[in-house]
This record gives structure tokens, sequence and C-alpha cells, in this order.
């Protein structure tokens, strides 16, 4: 492996890092732990003197919610210097064979962008829109990162046309779910349904669409806790059911496929095993009342599903 090569699969497990700290900050409501961006208090890191908390007064510090959002921007500031190291790597090596740009370069851009609305996240006061931007944009950067430390993809027989379209499709399908995931998340409807399969004793509860999936809702108002009533945070969680079940479909379906497909065995393997457990645990999560612990590993292995979805795409289509 070249300098490159190391530093995009240092960067593969470092972004996958961020993505279940960003979870550990989201579930534990420490996402305006530091009401201030870049610094936590007017700091570089958190105040141990309650009194420099004075100038936010509707904030009060504390240590615990602080220190973990702090964290998840260290480790972000550190990924966006892989990235950008990538990216110089890329531009001073465009002549060599095999060297991509195009991608380091756009991931860079990207990098500005997840910063701008990690600061957004903070100053509109957790908006659901721009939490839910920020966590697809925390998984294409996974994803895009993953694309460029998988070089060479292995070689296999050549996949038919059929299953390639497949594949996209459930790459697609994927993102459509995760963002629905983010919604629920950010809009603090995990506990709509406390009950499976049912959805407050109902297969179809009383809903409201319109509410759930308003994208704006105004500036200034503080989303800490949610502010939606009860009918539509039914009305998302019970979407995502939904899209859980068809995203299932689909998917089981690639991994049947690529199965069949000689030289696909590893690739497909890797996809069941991810979904099977993704779905596992979003059932035992409703059962069990959302514990932390199993809510941070949902959004930790709808990352390794989307890779192993990735990994599907970039095998059936031989690409470096």
């Amino acid at each position: 492996m070249n300098t490159f090569d190391k530093l995009a699969r240092v960067a593969v497990i470092l972004c996958l890092c961020v993505i279940v700290l960003g979870a550990w900050v989201r579930l534990t409501d420490a996402g305006l732990g530091c009401p201030d961006w870049p610094g936590c208090y007017g700091e570089l890191v958190v105040p141990g003197d309650p009194g420099a908390a004075a100038a936010w007064p509707e904030r009060p510090l504390e240590s615990g919610k602080a220190w973990r959002e702090m964290i998840h921007r260290y480790a972000a500031g550190t990924l966006g210097l892989l990235v950008l190291a990538l990216a110089l790597i890329a531009w001073r090596r465009r002549g060599e064979p095999g060297q991509p740009l195009a991608l380091p370069t756009f991931l860079l851009g990207l990098i500005v962008l997840q910063a701008m609305l990690g600061m957004w996240t903070v100053t509109l006061l957790l908006k659901p829109l721009v939490v839910m931007l920020h966590l697809l944009g925390g998984m294409t950067t996974l994803a895009i990162l993953f694309w460029l430390a998988r070089r060479p993809a292995p070689i296999a027989p050549p996949a038919d046309t059929g299953l390639r379209r497949l594949a996209l499709i459930g790459l697609v399908v994927l993102g459509l779910q995760i963002a629905l995931g983010g919604w629920v998340s950010t809009n603090y409807a995990a506990l709509a349904c406390p009950d499976f399969p049912t959805c407050q004793g109902s297969y179809w509860p009383t809903m409201d669409f319109a509410t759930g999936f308003d994208p704006w809702h105004g500036i200034g108002i503080d989303y800490e806790g949610g502010i939606l009533n009860n009918a539509a945070r039914v009305a998302i969680h019970f979407t995502h059911r939904l899209g859980a079940v068809v995203a299932a479909v689909v998917l089981a379906v690639l991994a049947w496929r690529a199965w069949r497909q000689p030289g696909l065995s590893a690739a497909a393997g890797w996809l069941a095993a991810a979904l099977t457990t993704q779905l596992v645990l979003g059932v035992i999560m409703v059962m069990t009342q959302l514990p932390l612990s199993l809510a941070t590993a949902h959004n930790g292995v709808a990352a390794l599903l989307l890779l192993s979805v990735v990994n599907l795409n970039k095998v059936v289509r031989h690409e470096n």
C-alpha cells in the first residue's frame, strides 16, 4: 500500500468512530452541551470553572455533556485533516496511473460542508433538517472513504447488468432508510411506538404526516427534546418501520442474487450478516425501550450495513 491507501484506511476507521460518537452525543442529549462553535463556552476545551458559562445563562455548563460534544468535535476535526491530506496527495500524484483525483477533491468539499452543518446544528438549536443532513453527510463521507480505501476491487467474474442495477437500487433504498432513521432520532420519535409489531396497540395508529414531515418549523426554535405532537412522532416512527420492511426485502434479494454469482459469496455474506443484525437490533430496541447501548449500536451497524452495500457495488463493477 502507498501512503494514500494507508491514510484512506485509517480515515475509514476514524469516520466510523465519528459516526458512532455523533450518535452517542445525540442520544445523550449532548448536542447543545457547548452552545457555541467551534469552541466550548468561548474556549477550545471544556472550561473547568462554571463561571465561564456566564455569557450563556440559558445554557448552564454541564461538564459531561460538554465533554461528549467536544470529543466528537476533536475526532471530526482530525478526520478533516486526514481528508485534506488525501486531497493534497491526490493532486500531487494526479499524473500517476490509478490515482483517483475527483473523489478526494469532492470529499474535501464535503468535509467543509460537514463542518458548516456541525456549526448550524448548534446555532440553529438542533434543527432536525440540519441534524439529519449532518448524519447523511457523515454516512456519505464514510462511503466515499471506503470506496477509496477498497482499491483495487477483488477479481470476480463479470456480474450481469441486472445485479449491478439491483446493487445500485439497494444503495439508494438504504440511503433513504438511513435518512428516515435520522429523522426519527432528530425528532425524538424513537419511542413513539413502544410495542411491536403493532404501534400503540394498532396496526395503523393515528398519525399526523403533515406535521411529522414538515422540514422547517421556522427559525429560533429550541428543538432539544422535540417539539412535535404524539401523532406526528408516530407518523415518523411508523414510516421508518415501513421503510425498514422495504429496505430489508430489497437488500435480502440483493444478497441472495449476489450469493448465486460466482466470486461474490463473501460480499453477499457480509451484507446478509449486517442486515440481519440491524433488523434484530431494531426490534430489540423497541421491546426494551431504547437502551443507550443498543441505540448507539443501531447507528454503528447502519454504517456497517452501508459499507457492505458499497462494497458489493464496488465488486460487481470491478472498479479500482
